[in-house]
């Protein structure tokens, strides 16, 4: 009998990486769900023990190379040197405009959403190489396709992670590993109250336009896309022809929305079109 395939998840307190850990718990993986406080596993855990699940909480620090290390060596002295997916979930977003934003913030958010990721991929592109299969999932979003103002540092953390799963997608394709990434829209998560807001000091205007694009994108939340939707995204994804997988999969009616605008419309089109609806006369 063949052995359970194994899962590594991060950023599982809730949200995407607590919906996605469960999914993958309830399709037969071996999972490892990961998280920087395991204190906010509860919830996670209890439900994982309802259900008799295959479910393990780890801590995992995705900023910190040691509490990377710490947390593979960990799983694969568990499953004999046996991983088949990475979902790198763990992110935040920083809100503000450039120059409201301290050099500082940018680098910390790029930490975070970016770096963390290739920190992670290092050590687990090894043990999928010389297992020849594995699939690495990007949480990326359709910001990281299209440019809005206010949000300058994420959006960009987040076209760079898009960069990164293309040339990864050659680079470990040749060893039979598949890399995609996932491009929710407006999510109904706690992510917007989370999100770092700093007051301008540069100009009004500044401050004006941030506040009014984060309280639309709030006012989305109640008809948002659920995190469980990116879930059964993934499983699907999992679930396909690996020689199937694609390189994005766009998650939420207005994800879907926007990625056809910008594909329908020129640069300068689209930019158009945006400006109507960020900044309605």
């Amino acid at each position: 009998m063949d052995k359970k395939a194994v899962a590594l998840v991060t950023g599982c307190s809730t949200g995407i990486g607590y919906e996605t850990a469960l999914a993958l718990a309830q399709n037969n993986y071996d999972t490892f769900a990961s998280m920087r406080d395991t204190a906010k596993a509860q919830d996670l855990q209890n439900a994982a023990l309802e259900q008799n699940l295959d479910l393990h909480i780890i801590q995992l620090d995705v900023d910190d190379q040691n509490s990377v290390l710490n947390a593979i060596n960990k799983i694969t002295s568990q499953t004999n040197n046996k991983l088949d997916v990475l979902v790198n979930n763990a992110g935040y977003g920083q809100f503000g405009c450039v120059e409201d934003v301290p050099l500082s913030d940018f680098k910390k958010q790029f930490e975070t959403n970016f770096f963390s990721v290739v920190r992670l991929i290092q050590q687990v592109a090894p043990i999928m190489r010389k297992q020849k299969s594995g699939t690495i999932i990007n949480l990326s979003s359709i910001a990281g396709r299209i440019g809005l103002p206010g949000s300058s540092a994420y959006i960009s953390s987040k076209f760079a992670l898009e960069g990164l799963t293309e040339c990864l997608r050659y680079e470990l394709g040749q060893f039979n590993i598949n890399v995609t990434a996932i491009e929710p829209g407006v999510i109904k998560t706690n992510f917007f109250d989370s999100m770092k807001v700093p007051p301008s000091k540069i100009d009004p205007k500044y401050n004006e336009l941030s506040t009014n694009i984060l309280s639309g994108l709030k006012m989305m939340v109640d008809m948002a896309t659920l995190p469980s939707q990116v879930a059964e995204t993934i499983i699907r994804i999992l679930q396909n022809d690996p020689t199937e997988i694609l390189p994005r999969y766009t998650v939420g009616s207005d994800a879907q929305m926007f990625a056809e605008a910008k594909k329908a419309k020129t640069d300068l089109e689209f930019e158009k079109y945006m400006s109507k609806e960020l900044f309605p006369s």
